[in-house]
């Protein structure tokens, strides 16, 4: 469908840092001096400011691309409750257009070389009335990154979401293992699912981030040792 090349960042559930790792992705292909493009087709839960609603995810995607982009250009659909995008649109009497999700993206072609798009939940969560996220996934056609909490129950969730998008056909371009909040001193998960990923999974784990409190992007981060422009190729 797209002629961009691009990468789609999904994750094994809410909360596991998607945009986290996205802009992380948008700042180690700026450094190789790569025109990058963020796109997230829907998003919700918004925090209410004076002058005017806020997406903290949109706002840490329009930073990593250093560029002013409006925000409507990385998120066409954007909606206040902090639920799936078909429940926030209809709590505001609105309804997500499912062409929109699709076509939202067209603003980008000819202004960036790749694009990073990040859906919202994991491949099984509703983005409009009728779209699961893995649908547009698979028509958007970019390859798939996986971002997995690194704690307790990430080998269940992360096999399943690699199940899912083989079972719909959808490219893998590999496992981003997360640290989203303080270790619990008192799991050991944290120190064995790489392993035991790597024992009943055949998808490389690309990289293992360290709990970052500020959300702030070391320039040592593990992701800017990758080359993501390779990963998009992989169709």
């Amino acid at each position: 469908m797209s002629q961009l090349l691009g990468l789609f960042i999904t994750g094994t559930d809410t909360g596991v840092g998607k945009t986290y790792v996205a802009a992380g992705v948008i700042r180690a292909l700026r450094r190789r001096g790569l025109r990058v493009g963020a796109y997230k087709p829907a998003v919700s839960g918004s925090r209410a400011e004076p002058q005017a609603p806020v997406w903290d995810d949109l706002d840490t995607l329009q930073a990593a691309l250093g560029q002013e982009v409006p925000i409507e250009r990385i998120s066409p659909q954007r909606f206040a409750a902090p639920c799936a995008p078909p429940v926030a649109a209809w709590l505001e009497g609105r309804q997500v257009d499912a062409a929109l999700l699709r076509n939202g993206i067209d603003w980008w072609r000819g202004k960036a070389e790749v694009i990073i798009v990040e859906g919202a939940g994991g491949l099984l969560s509703p983005l409009s009335d009728s779209d699961l996220v893995a649908d547009v996934a698979s028509d958007l056609g970019f390859p798939l990154v996986i971002v997995a909490r690194l704690s307790l129950g990430t080998i269940n969730q992360t096999l399943m979401t690699v199940e899912v998008a083989r079972t719909r056909g959808l490219p893998i371009a590999g496992i981003v293992l997360n640290r989203p909040a303080a270790l619990d001193p008192h799991d050991r998960s944290a120190e064995t699912n790489p392993r035991e990923l790597a024992a009943r999974c055949d998808v490389p784990i690309l990289a293992i981030l360290p709990y970052e409190p500020d959300a702030a992007l070391l320039q040592i981060s593990p992701l800017f040792t990758i080359d993501w422009m390779e990963l998009a190729y992989r169709r």
